[in-house]
């Protein structure tokens, strides 16, 4: 089930099997084009031909009413709204940190610079649904929103053939204090608020995790709004030494493959006798896996165990996958940190599994995917704002250093730049 490497004798298939990267099928991006372009000309009636199309339903108002997020919070589970209310301070509390301050500093001659960081007015927080429901998802996407200052937060999920969205969902949106929700889902959701419709309005941000007609659609309509990254499937590295616990290991790596088919769950061990260990618990446990036919497949396809010489040749390999998720199953996983440079979240020691980073302890769970943990970072409040440059230049500082800017605009043949500070200089 789960393949077996050596590090120094395997290191080509080794790439070949662990490194990934979004691509799309043609008939995938043929589908989303198809859609894209449709939804832009026309509107509502091309979303709600979608929608019945892709979820089964001819939608006679794309939004979830008030009285719906109401009644679903109003029913939710108690002790479920505790956990959903005590996960959001820890996700909001976790995202004050990352607020940024705007800036002025006074240079030499009267000028004042600057940065100003102002929210965006409007987002879209995508939800994932299908499969399962991610009122997780939900949490996470908010919260970074509501920290930035965004004005304007909307939320959409596929619904099911009756027209309903998951009542989880709803009552983590009402946790989270967002009443705009709406019922659609796929490529056409994108579009609608990407473009605006006749009812759906253009966002300035677009967030969240979806299937492959999702991430395409955001990735086509990425500089008519902004997105957060093009999200793949989801993916953990584990690092372990000989003092690792094997019944873990297996758990954590079943936890990301029963996503998908597509996920991937690597271990990477100095230790021969944790390896077996592993591969022999994970046989024994796998049949009594709710998911066992998902988890299966993604270990089988996507899934390895690869030893190595030392923690060091370890923290090497994690880096060449970039991974979305890193566990530490090592003695002193403080020691090691330095040495790891490209993951999106890393879990220290193995007590500090991902689920408690997926639903509980505060950083955001929407990470990059498919090595791009090496450029591309958490979601975070940073996605909900920008930046704005602030220049004042007074009469003495442009009397001063006016002919230096102008001789500059010469070198690049740009005469009316040159002119436009020179005519100033004329009047000083």
């Amino acid at each position: 089930m789960l393949p077996l490497y050596r590090f120094a004798e395997d290191r080509s298939a080794l790439k070949e099997q662990l490194q990934r990267s979004v691509t799309f099928d043609a008939s995938v991006q043929s589908t989303v084009d198809e859609i894209l372009q449709d939804v832009r000309q026309n509107g509502d009636a091309a979303v709600l031909r979608y929608t019945e199309r892709f979820q089964g339903i001819r939608l006679e108002d794309m939004r979830v009413s008030p009285d719906e997020i109401q009644h679903a919070y109003n029913h939710a589970d108690s002790s479920f709204l505790q956990v959903l209310e005590e996960a959001y301070r820890n996700i909001i509390r976790f995202h004050q940190h990352e607020v940024e301050k705007s800036f002025f500093y006074e240079a030499e001659g009267g000028v004042i610079l600057g940065q100003r960081v102002t929210p965006m007015e409007k987002a879209l927080l995508y939800v994932p649904g299908g499969k399962a429901s991610y009122p997780s998802s939900l949490l996470m996407n908010a919260a970074p929103a509501k920290v930035a200052g965004v004005k304007d937060i909307f939320i959409t999920t596929p619904c099911d053939t009756k027209g309903e969205v998951n009542p989880n969902i709803l009552a983590a949106a009402s946790v989270a204090g967002i009443g705009s929700v709406y019922k659609i889902g796929g490529a056409q959701a994108i579009a609608a608020f990407a473009y605006g419709t006749e009812t759906i309005p253009k966002v300035d941000i677009i967030t969240g995790p979806g299937n492959k007609y999702v991430a395409l659609a955001k990735k086509q309509v990425f500089g008519h709004v902004s997105i957060d990254s093009i999200a793949g499937p989801s993916e953990v590295v584990i690092i372990a030494d000989e003092s690792a616990n094997p019944e873990f290991i297996v758990l954590d790596m079943f936890a990301q493959a029963e996503h998908d088919p597509d996920a991937s769950a690597v271990l990477i061990t100095t230790s021969s006798v944790l390896a077996a260990s592993v591969r022999e618990y994970a046989e024994t446990r796998l049949p009594g896996m709710l998911r066992h036919d998902i988890i299966a497949l993604s270990l089988q396809h996507n899934g390895a165990i690869v030893l190595v010489d030392s923690l060091e040749e370890a923290c090497m390999v994690s880096d060449m996958i970039a991974p979305e998720h890193l566990e530490l199953h090592v003695q002193h996983p403080w020691d090691i940190l330095p040495g790891i440079h490209h993951a999106g979240a890393i879990f220290m020691g193995s007590y500090s599994c991902e689920t408690v980073g997926d639903y509980f302890a505060g950083p955001n769970h929407t990470l990059p995917t498919n090595g791009t943990a090496r450029f591309f970072s958490p979601l975070s409040v940073r996605d909900f704002v920008k930046h704005t440059s602030i220049i004042s230049w007074g009469k003495q500082q442009l009397r001063s250093s006016g002919e230096k800017i102008a001789s500059f605009a010469d070198y690049e043949g740009l005469q009316a730049h040159a002119e436009a500070v020179r005519a100033r200089l004329r009047v000083l």
